[in-house]
């Protein structure tokens, strides 16, 4: 993108504006994101939602489940992966033009839907839930009980300022598969996934027009001894393409260094995966013209009070129409009510129920903790993270609303 091109994607008006705000990022010592952005910058859309970016492709999701052989379900796994990618990092600067800041979620938010796909996959169901506020932490189970398959995780964002801006993911995701024939009640029987989140850096900044570019590595470990390693390198200053990446699928037992395939390109547009015994294309993935599925939700008005949609209606309107005045108005609400909550649980020494989630230790899993060593997770960061968190089917076992026990009071609103 030369100077002339990303020059265009910032009025005049708000030249200035981004200036200062990038003055003020540069001379920043703490976490970015609780820096006031310019409106023009400015998402109507709560970070919560950004869990259903994991399963925008239903079909891919539940493919490693469909497939007997434990290689190739290793190679689905790292398909589904990076089909993911697009979606997750860059659909909304094209959408958009840039990418936007979202609204930082309250502690006990939520967002809720569903995928209906054709009878052969069946429905796919999404639970995202704001865990923790300080630190701010999202998490997440996707679950597809047609194929036995889940994926649940949970991540915070550390930001920082050098050049650019640079965030750190803190957290992973954990994907649980049912092979074909085996009992989808019966852990035993399931395969695991451990998932590493990639860094990230923002491309464009100095032009106001945003976007995200990924960096370093992500792993992928599974239980039955195949590791997935992905390499993102991006654009760099002077050539190559954005959204550069090459992964390499082997046995654990065998090493890096004797691949059973390889895949490369572009997470954003289109990549090949080659057996690298052969030498041969087994395929080409057109991320790009990969359809999504569009994410059911229960309208507006018939939200639960906590339900990312309806809580932040008000604010999401007012960006919108660019009314800035009332956006802070609705914002302060909320977070207002929020602060007194905190206040009055804090004088009854209690803390706030997580609805669908548990705080678990850090060695509950054996098996998951080997795995998490193995993709790099030497440290899982809890004191970051609020804790590890963990899905609990209990919990959402015929969940209804209202979802929590304290009603509008804790948003500023009238109760339902």
């Amino acid at each position: 993108m030369s100077s002339k091109e990303a020059g265009d994607g910032i009025s005049a008006q708000n030249k200035s504006t981004w200036s200062s705000f990038l003055k003020s990022i540069a001379s920043f010592n703490g976490d970015l994101s609780s820096l006031t952005a310019p409106p023009f910058i400015l998402s109507g859309t709560s970070l919560t939602e950004y869990s259903a970016y994991w399963a925008e492709h239903p079909a891919l999701f539940v493919a490693p489940a469909q497939e007997p052989d434990a290689e190739k379900r290793a190679l689905a796994v790292l398909k589904w992966f990076l089909s993911t990618l697009r979606q997750q990092y860059c659909s909304r600067s094209e959408k958009l033009g840039s990418e936007k800041k979202p609204l930082n979620p309250f502690l006990g938010e939520l967002f809720l839907g569903k995928w209906d796909s054709d009878a052969n996959v069946g429905e796919t169901s999404l639970i995202s839930e704001q865990v923790s506020h300080h630190p701010p932490v999202t998490a997440y189970a996707i679950r597809n009980e047609k194929h036995g398959v889940q994926l649940q995780g949970y991540n915070a964002q550390k930001a920082s300022f050098s050049s650019t801006i640079f965030i750190k993911q803190i957290g992973h995701a954990l994907l649980t598969i049912t092979p074909p024939g085996a009992d989808k009640n019966d852990p035993s029987q399931q395969e695991q996934y451990v998932i590493t989140l990639p860094p990230l850096h923002v491309e464009s900044l100095i032009y106001g027009t945003p976007f995200m570019e990924l960096e370093k590595s992500t792993y992928i470990v599974s239980s039955t001894g195949y590791i997935s390693k992905i390499n993102y390198s991006g654009k760099g200053w002077l050539s190559g393409k954005k959204n550069t990446f090459n992964a390499s699928l082997y046995k654990e037992s065998e090493g890096e260094k004797k691949p059973l395939y390889t895949i490369e390109g572009q997470w954003s547009d289109t990549f090949t995966i080659k057996d690298a015994r052969t030498k041969k294309e087994v395929e080409t993935v057109a991320v790009k013209d990969l359809k999504t599925t569009p994410l059911t939700v229960t309208p507006i008005e018939q939200q639960d009070l906590y339900e990312s949609r309806r809580a932040w209606r008000d604010v999401a309107a007012n960006i919108e129409t660019g009314n800035m005045d009332a956006v802070s108005h609705a914002k302060g609400k909320i977070e207002n009510a929020q602060r007194e909550l905190r206040k009055a649980e804090k004088a009854e020494d209690r803390e706030w129920e997580r609805r669908f989630f548990d705080r678990v230790d850090e060695n509950y899993d054996p098996l998951f903790s080997a795995l998490a060593q193995k993709a790099g997770l030497t440290s899982l960061e809890s004191d970051k993270t609020g804790g590890v968190w963990r899905f609990s089917p209990e919990k959402a076992a015929g969940a209804k609303s209202p979802y929590h026990k304290v009603g509008g009071e804790g948003l500023g609103v009238e109760s339902q």
